[in-house]
């Protein structure tokens, strides 16, 4: 019988000792839809046939009308590299009202999911979908909304806990890999790291929670989605704030948001972030916001409650230019 259970992660997943994996909750998917929901319409486009992966894309149903040129997001979901998809009510929910409140033509990524496509998978599949998003630059790419629509002098990464990790890595990888041989830079104008999911063995600072069983769970859950690394929490994929050995000054963007929760376990390393990017040389501009009182995602579980809604400004008020 597959019943037996190696590891019960409740209320997000169970992995069977069969292999078999039970995620319990982001598995529902909502349709893209070109009747607009807040001003916003979306559809769904593959970007990588051999892998049958796709992305949700959105704009403002005026500028559909008008064919104006709009700041470009490409966002990446979160979900420990584990749960949740480009598609979940969700995710669908927050890139529709991103885009109402910044006015901008978003891509939001869906990607291969640990622990069946172990990291770096996730990260790969993001790349590709970047490059993908890139050979639209010149207005000839193989999807319309990008060529008529987004303005390749204005492009933004974001992502939350996870997805936020991804989006510094596609920045780092932007500034050393040229994304489309048309750019003469990174392509990025800025990043924006919500409640990044950073980590290490030890605590960072005097603040950051020494409770062993929260860190072991939160270690546990990088361990899931990279089953055979020897380093855990060290590693440097997911180690970027305390490891003295990485470098992030060569950052290929010249903004960074970084947005934490107060009361979530992972809002100092997004402080160590911001602290460490600062000191690194780097030469950009970087911003730290703070929700007080709240929560890991509290604006995903949330999105209509106050400290959701001034966050989602911020949020806007980046991708408008207006730090």
């Amino acid at each position: 019988m597959d019943t037996e259970i190696a590891v019960d992660c409740s209320p997000l997943l169970k992995i069977y000792k069969s292999g078999r994996i039970e995620r319990l909750m982001g598995e529902t998917t909502v349709p893209a839809s070109l009747t607009p929901q807040n001003g916003v319409v979306s559809k769904d486009v593959v970007y990588s046939a051999d892998d049958n992966l796709s992305v949700r894309m959105y704009i403002p149903e005026k500028a559909a009308e008008t064919g104006e040129k709009l700041p470009l997001l490409v966002y990446f979901h979160g979900g420990g590299f584990i749960i949740e998809t480009a598609f979940s009510p969700t995710y669908h929910t927050f890139l529709t009202a991103a885009v109402s409140a910044s006015d901008c033509v978003a891509v939001s990524v869906d990607y291969r999911r640990a622990p069946e496509h172990p990291i770096p998978i996730s990260f790969d599949d993001s790349w590709t979908c970047l490059k993908w998003v890139f050979t639209h630059i010149a207005g000839s790419g193989s999807e319309s909304w990008l060529n008529k629509h987004a303005d390749f002098s204005k492009v933004f990464l974001a992502g939350d806990s996870a997805g936020a990790t991804i989006a510094h890595h596609m920045a780092m990888r932007a500034a050393k890999e040229k994304l489309s041989p048309k750019l003469s830079d990174s392509g990025i104008s800025g990043i924006i790291l919500v409640h990044p999911y950073f980590w290490s063995k030890t605590p960072i600072d005097e603040k950051e929670t020494r409770d062993e069983t929260l860190r072991s769970k939160i270690e546990a859950f990088w361990m899931m989605a990279t089953p055979n690394n020897k380093d855990g929490a060290d590693d440097p994929l997911i180690n970027v704030v305390q490891s003295e050995s990485v470098d992030i000054s060569g950052l290929g963007c010249g903004k960074v948001l970084v947005m934490v929760a107060e009361k979530d376990a992972l809002a100092r390393q997004g402080w160590g972030y911001a602290a460490k990017l600062e000191k690194s040389g780097w030469k950009g501009k970087v911003e730290l916001v703070e929700s007080e009182g709240e929560d890991h995602v509290f604006h995903l579980m949330r999105p209509d409650c106050e400290k959701a809604l001034e966050a989602m400004k911020i949020f806007a008020g980046f991708l408008k230019g207006e730090m």
